[in-house]
């Protein structure tokens, strides 16, 4: 999966500081990494290829905000 060209704000603008999208573009790379390891490494281990999508896809839904308590 490609690092995404637009990292849209919530007002819907996109982030346009260079030093946010270099930082934003290495975590996107080290997680998409990590996230393949895991994913490759449960399949091979046994674990059903779709039971671990739903599982990988449940953390991130799953993700507390770092905003939720400053609202």
């Amino acid at each position: 999966m490609d690092t995404p060209t637009i990292w849209p704000q919530s007002d819907g603008t996109p982030v346009s500081c260079t030093e946010k999208l270099l930082v934003l573009r290495e975590n996107w790379e080290e997680l998409r990494d990590v996230m393949r390891d895991a994913f490759e490494d449960a399949v091979l281990m046994g674990v059903d290829e779709a039971a671990m999508r739903r599982l990988l896809g449940d953390m991130v839904a799953g993700l507390a905000s770092p905003r939720a308590g400053s609202q």
